[in-house]
């Protein structure tokens, strides 16, 4: 993820996903020419993961990530593995909500 969203590495694409890439977020076709055509117009993009965990061939990330929407965003990245390379992606975006503006009183990330 940083390696290609935040240094622009298109060249990661290469070393950690493979075809077929089955992609399920809503705004993005399969296929990892998706990601080489959309990282390289990517603005003011940052990823600061907050959690990652794995279980089995899934690994999930939960991070504040800034430049992927007008504001900064909370999102939970589900990735499943085969032979060690990213093949398929789900995702939950939020908008971020402060402490103060939630019911809870709590963070989001």
């Amino acid at each position: 993820m940083r390696e290609l969203f935040a240094d622009k590495d298109l060249t990661a694409i290469d070393r950690y996903w493979a075809e077929p890439y089955v992609q399920h977020s809503p705004q993005m076709p399969n296929g990892l020419g998706t990601l080489r055509n959309v990282v390289p117009n990517l603005e003011g993009f940052s990823w600061e993961p907050q959690r990652i965990a794995a279980q089995g061939d899934l690994v999930f990330t939960h991070s504040i990530v800034h430049g992927w929407a007008p504001n900064p965003v909370a999102i939970v990245d589900i990735f499943r593995l085969d032979n060690g390379r990213i093949v398929e992606h789900w995702d939950v975006v939020q908008d971020i909500v402060s402490p103060e503006e939630s019911a809870n009183g709590n963070t989001m990330v």
